[in-house]
């Protein structure tokens, strides 16, 4: 079947792209704002956008009463986050975070999720993420305002955490990484099978 994009509603787009473009890796970033609040959302549009410099970027949807979330408004003030990488373990304390609550409400303290001080940044890290990006704004690009719209942010990564136990001779054990990954609706995939291929040529 062959979708005209222009002819459907925005929740049939929205579904058609998020449950084909999958899995997609999760930024659970957590930010302050200038009130000293800590938040800490999830965002399944998520990726590397370059490594020299390392840039990380991330999309935030427009909601539909055309408000910013807490993360990007707190990012435009402050400049700082951290982008907490989920495995299976921190899955369900994810799931918590990405409810609707009060921008005076910490996602820390709602869904108890424990943290610790970040290397250089403000905005706490959170302790049981095993792998932890420290960053900066970098550029914030908006693609449109319209619901489901949304705004690409670009991160600039001045530290990085990786706990010893992932990293072999330097670099993180994917067989011990464990991350989970977003599909289409309320379905997760987790890393519990890795196929290795080596790269042609």
């Amino acid at each position: 079947m062959i979708f005209d994009v222009s002819q459907l509603k925005t929740q049939e787009k929205y579904r058609l792209l998020t449950g084909g473009i999958t899995p997609r890796p999760i930024a659970w970033i957590s930010t302050r704002s200038i009130k000293g609040v800590d938040n800490l959302a999830p965002y399944s549009f998520f990726t590397v956008a370059s490594c020299n410099p390392p840039v990380l970027l991330y999309t935030q949807v427009t909601q539909r009463n055309g408000i910013d979330k807490d993360t990007l408004a707190n990012l435009a003030q402050t400049g700082e986050c951290v982008v907490n990488i989920v495995d299976s373990t921190l899955l369900s304390k994810m799931n918590q975070t990405s409810v609707s609550i009060e921008s005076e409400q910490s996602e820390f303290d709602f869904a108890q999720i424990d943290s610790c001080a970040s290397h250089k940044v403000t905005p706490l890290s959170v302790a049981q993420s095993k792998i932890r990006y420290e960053c900066t704004l970098r550029q914030s690009i908006s693609v449109s305002d319209l619901p489901a719209g949304g705004t690409v942010v670009l991160l600039d990564v001045k530290h990085i955490y990786v706990d010893d136990e992932l990293l072999t001779d330097g670099s993180i054990n994917q067989q011990l990484i464990d991350s989970v990954g977003k599909m289409g609706g309320d379905n997760y995939s987790l890393t519990s099978q890795l196929v290795e291929l080596d790269r042609p040529g």
